[in-house]
C-alpha cells in the first residue's frame, strides 16, 4: 500500500484547495496558427457527450491521421469531448502478449511472434514523448486542431499510478518508485498488473515531476485536461497538490476513473465514473436484477455525492469491452433500452470507439484489431438522442443539472421518470424485464414519442402494454 504523505504537505495545500478555474498564462502551440476554441465552461459541459478514442484499434491503419478526418462527423453525435486513449510510447521491457491472471510477456513466445503483440497502452515509458505506432507529434498536433477547429475539446488518458520497466526514471530516480522489503521496485500490489511499475507518492520530487509533464502538454501541446487512469489509487493529497496548478495554465476538464466523492470536491476532478449504475444496468440485463437495484443506487448516489458532482455514465469503454464483453454479450436485446437510459439519467454519456458503428466483438487489447465503419440502428439512435440532449434542457446533466423523479409504477419490471427543468420535461418509461408487461403511470396528457416519432396519449390509471425491452421517451 502507497504510505501517507507528510502532514507538511497537507497543510501546504489547504491553501490551494479553493482555486477556481482561471486562465493566468497564454497557452503555447508549436502550430503555425495559434489553435483557439473557447474555455470549456459548465454550459457546455451540460449537453456534453465525451467519445473515447482507442486510436490502436479505430481504424485498419490504426494511426492519428486515420482518427483525425473523421473527427467532424463526430459533431453528430454531440461530441464535445474526446478522451484520448494513452497516446505515448510502451515500455518494452515486460511488454504484456496476453492479460489475466495467467498473463504473459511477448518475450515468452517465440521471437518470430514477438512484434504483433503491442503490449498495454498503460505501461508509458515517458510521458513527453508520441508513441510512433500512432504517428508524429505533427500528427498528434492536426488531430486537437482539427477538434478544436469543430468545437470539440481534447483530453489525454494520463497514467499516474504507474510506469512501465523502461521508463528513464527506473534508473534516474528509483526512489520515485515503491519497493520491497529488499529494496526492489515493485508492480502494484493487489494487481496482474506486472508489466508496470508502482509510483511512490511519498516522494514529493515525484509530484514535482508529475504536474511538470502534465502541465508540459497544456502548455505546449494544448490539450484541454485529462482522464486520469485509477486516479483513487493515488492519494487525493496529490490531487490537491496538482490540480489547481494544472487549472491556473488553462480552463481544464478532469475526468477521473473513480468512483470516491472526495475527488469531486474542492475543484479537483469535474466528473467521475458511474461504475454502480453501469453494473445495475448489466445486472438488470442479465435478469439478475429488477428495477428495484437501480432505484436502491441510485438512492446511494444521491447520498454519497453532492448535488453539482458529475458522473460518466456508459453502456461500454475499454476495459468492458475487452475483458466483460461486447454491449450485445452484456446486454442483449436490451441494449437500446440501457444506452438510450445512459443519455437521460443525470450525467455525461460516453461514447467508446466501435459503439457508434455497432461494435459486436472484443477488441484485442495487446495486439491490432479494428472497428467496423459502417452506420447502421446504432448510430441513428445515438444521434437521435444527441440532438434530444442539445435540445432540451430537461436533460442537461452537468452541475445545473435538470431534476431526476422517480415516477410510481405498479410493475417491478418497469422504470418511470422524469427529467424536468424550469417549463422543460421527458418522461422514461421502460420494461427492463424480457417478458411483456403491463403498467400503470400518474402521468396524464398527450406526449411524442421521440424516438418512433408516434404520438402517445396517457391517461390516469389506464394501463399500458410493453413489449419486452420496449420503452418510451416521451416529449410535449
Amino acid at each position: 500500500m502507497k504510505k501517507l504523505l507528510a502532514m507538511a504537505v497537507v497543510a501546504a495545500m489547504i491553501s490551494c484547495k479553493q482555486e477556481t478555474k482561471e486562465t493566468t498564462a497564454q497557452v503555447e502551440t508549436k502550430t503555425e496558427d495559434k489553435n483557439v476554441i473557447q474555455p470549456i465552461t459548465n454550459d457546455i459541459i451540460e449537453t456534453a457527450v465525451i467519445y473515447e478514442a482507442n486510436i490502436r484499434q479505430y481504424s485498419k491503419e490504426g494511426t492519428f491521421d486515420a482518427f483525425t478526418k473523421d473527427i467532424p462527423q463526430l459533431k453528430e453525435l454531440g461530441v464535445k469531448i474526446i478522451w484520448l486513449m494513452p497516446v505515448f510510447p510502451i515500455s518494452e521491457t515486460k511488454r504484456k502478449a496476453t492479460g489475466g491472471k495467467d498473463s504473459k510477456f511477448a518475450s515468452e513466445f517465440p521471437e518470430e511472434e514477438r512484434a504483433k503483440y503491442l503490449g498495454s497502452y498503460y505501461a508509458v515509458s515517458d510521458f513527453k514523448k508520441i508513441n510512433p505506432e500512432f504517428g508524429t507529434i505533427e500528427d498528434f498536433r492536426k488531430l486537437v486542431k482539427t477538434a478544436h477547429d469543430n468545437g470539440i475539446y481534447v483530453i489525454l488518458d494520463w497514467v499516474p499510478n504507474h510506469t512501465g520497466w523502461d521508463h528513464t526514471w527506473l534508473t534516474t530516480n528509483s526512489d520515485f518508485y515503491t519497493k520491497n522489503d529488499k529494496g526492489e521496485v515493485i508492480h502494484p500490489e493487489g494487481t496482474d498488473w506486472t508489466d508496470v511499475a508502482d509510483l511512490n507518492y511519498d516522494n514529493p520530487e515525484l509530484r514535482k515531476e508529475m504536474i511538470s509533464d502534465m502541465s508540459y502538454w497544456i502548455t505546449k501541446e494544448n490539450i484541454d485536461g485529462f482522464r486520469c487512469d485509477v486516479a483513487g489509487s493515488v492519494p487525493t493529497v496529490f490531487w490537491q497538490e496538482a490540480v489547481p496548478q494544472l487549472r491556473k495554465l488553462k480552463d481544464i476538464f478532469m475526468l477521473a476513473e473513480a468512483w470516491e466523492p472526495e475527488l469531486l470536491e474542492d475543484n479537483l476532478f469535474d466528473m467521475g465514473y458511474g461504475w454502480d449504475r453501469h453494473h445495475t444496468m448489466n445486472h438488470i440485463a442479465k435478469g439478475e436484477e429488477k428495477v428495484a437495484a437501480w432505484h436502491t443506487n441510485y438512492e446511494k448516489d444521491a447520498k454519497r455525492y453532492a448535488t453539482d458532482d458529475i458522473l460518466m455514465t456508459f453502456v461500454t469503454n475499454h476495459d468492458e469491452n475487452s475483458w466483460n464483453g461486447t454491449i450485445e454479450e452484456r446486454m442483449g436485446e436490451s441494449s437500446g433500452l440501457f444506452t438510450t437510459l445512459s443519455y437521460l439519467v443525470p450525467g455525461m454519456p460516453l461514447i467508446y470507439s466501435g459503439q457508434e458503428y455497432g461494435l459486436n466483438h472484443r477488441l484485442k487489447f495487446f495486439e491490432k484489431d479494428s472497428i467496423p465503419k459502417t452506420k447502421g440502428k446504432e448510430w441513428s439512435l445515438l444521434k437521435k438522442l444527441a440532438s434530444l440532449k442539445q435540445g432540451n434542457p430537461a436533460l442537461n446533466g452537468g452541475k445545473q443539472s435538470a431534476a431526476y423523479k422517480v415516477l410510481e409504477a405498479n410493475n417491478e419490471n418497469v422504470l418511470a421518470f422524469t427529467r424536468t427543468k424550469a417549463d422543460d420535461a421527458v418522461v422514461f418509461i421502460g420494461n427492463l424485464s424480457k417478458e411483456k408487461q403491463s403498467v400503470t403511470v400518474k402521468v396524464e396528457g398527450d406526449y411524442t414519442d421521440y424516438i418512433s416519432g408516434t404520438t402517445i396519449t396517457l391517461k390516469d390509471k389506464e394501463s399500458i402494454e410493453l413489449k419486452p425491452w420496449q420503452y418510451y421517451v416521451l416529449t410535449k
